[in-house]
């Protein structure tokens, strides 16, 4: 699967109660135009670690994540 596809999934159990349509999101999408906050990306960067089983994601590494294409680069930069 890749790395596109499984962040649409996990997105899709974050703003499914936000109505927003996951067909919509693009890698230029940006994290808060899909409703969430700091809360809300801390909390899908743990799932994407245990999804992707990567090594934690740092403070500063969290604040570069602004875009769905932002955290598909960090996903491919812990992957090494």
């Amino acid at each position: 699967m890749d790395i596109y596809a499984k962040l649409k999934e996990l997105l899709s159990a974050q703003i499914r109660k936000k109505h927003i349509d996951i067909d919509s999101v693009t890698p230029e999408t940006r994290l808060e135009d899909l409703g969430l906050d700091s809360l809300d990306t801390a909390e899908l960067l743990i799932n994407i670690e245990q999804e992707f089983n990567l090594s934690q994601v740092s403070q500063e590494e969290m604040l570069d994540v602004r875009t769905v294409e932002d955290v598909k680069n960090l996903i491919e930069k812990k992957r090494g």
